[in-house]
């Protein structure tokens, strides 16, 4: 086969903490409306209309949210969900589908995407991803970078040097290295310097390209995976041998065939209840509500909040400001939007008491 079709992977096995109450073990944040409407994961697929019949579309997830996958994605062939036996981090995730896609069609392009990421408009989003695709056809790994519009230092960075030429009118720029989350002095002297972009995590690759660069940086993954889908072995032992490490470190920052295209549409990778906040509709006092389809909430006095809510719920606030309140059934949250990131604290502190809110 020499199509060059283009194949796509979710992977959907994060447990989404900083989202806690609403993101739980049972249904964590990417089978969860966050932003209204459809659940992420059912997002990030529709995402690919036009370009990725559903075929052509993997998802990689946790054993225990296969069901999940299937209920959120109906038209997902079953044998297109890889159902993870225990969390080994991104490389593995993508090594599996890498190995799975290339035994369909070893010619295939393919296109790795988070599940939780929000992303507008999606036919910016898609013409980018067929410059990638099509560039990828000549071989390299390419990365999506995102235009800094702050000096955020909850992203890692990756600089760029020169630029390479256009793929379908869109600009692809050499990769010069990642660099990890920043403290705040050092994301406003990369905003000053230029060249840097917010690692967006989304890469796109040909099958040729991605399975050569596991055999060269990771032997030992590519090889147990190799196994793995040869089958004759165990899921579970295989699968919790293998190294743990994020794509990015197991690939992509060794690798001197990496090259980037811009992001230079709305992106956000959700990643707490305060980046919710930044990208939700707000009425005139600067307040966002999530809320079920009979939820309402009712402000006075009060300014630049978030409400979440499930159900049919009420919410009211008086003279408050800057605050997260996000209630569901059983559990509620109320914290500063400025600390949304201590939500992670919370989950751990429950872990530890063993209370089963989780």
């Amino acid at each position: 086969m020499t199509s060059n079709a283009l194949y796509a992977v979710i992977m959907a096995g994060g447990s989404g903490t900083r989202f806690w109450p609403a993101s739980r073990i049972a249904r964590p944040k990417q089978f969860l409306p966050i932003s209204g409407g459809l659940t992420m994961i059912e997002e990030t697929f529709r995402r690919l209309d036009g370009l990725v019949p559903p075929e052509r579309v993997f998802v990689v997830t946790a054993e225990s949210q296969a069901a999940l996958v299937a209920e959120c994605l109906p038209e997902l062939p079953a044998d297109n969900i890889l159902a993870e036996p225990c969390a080994r981090n991104t490389a593995p995730c993508v090594a599996w589908a890498a190995h799975e896609i290339a035994r369909r069609d070893p010619n295939a392009i393919q296109v790795v995407l988070p599940a939780d990421h929000v992303i507008q408009p999606a036919d910016a989003f898609r013409k980018t991803l067929e410059a990638a695709a099509a560039a990828a056809v000549e071989g390299g790994l390419f990365t999506f970078g995102v235009e800094p519009d702050h000096p955020a230092t909850g992203y890692g960075y990756i600089k760029t040097s020169a630029q390479l030429g256009l793929s379908l009118g869109e600009p692809v720029y050499a990769v010069d290295r990642f660099v990890e989350k920043p403290n705040l002095a050092k994301a406003e002297e990369f905003l000053s310097e230029g060249g840097f972009y917010w690692n967006a995590g989304i890469f796109v690759w040909s099958t040729k390209s991605i399975l050569a660069a596991l055999a060269k940086y990771t032997p030992e993954l590519d090889a147990g995976i190799r196994r793995i889908v040869a089958g004759g072995s165990d899921l579970a032992v295989e699968y919790a041998a293998l190294p743990s490490d994020p794509i990015d470190i197991a690939i992509m920052e060794r690798s001197d065939d990496v090259r980037l295209l811009p992001i230079t549409y709305s992106w956000n990778d959700v990643g707490s209840w305060q980046a919710l906040a930044e990208i939700s509709p707000k009425d005139a006092n600067g307040n966002a509500a999530v809320l079920g389809p009979a939820g309402k909430l009712i402000a006075l006095d009060a300014k630049n909040n978030l409400v979440y809510a499930e159900g049919e719920r009420v919410v009211a606030l008086v003279g408050v400001e800057g605050l997260a309140v996000v209630q569901t059934e059983t559990a509620t949250l109320v914290c500063p939007l400025d600390r949304a990131q201590d939500v992670k604290a919370v989950v751990d502190e429950l872990k530890a008491s063993g209370i089963n809110f989780l």
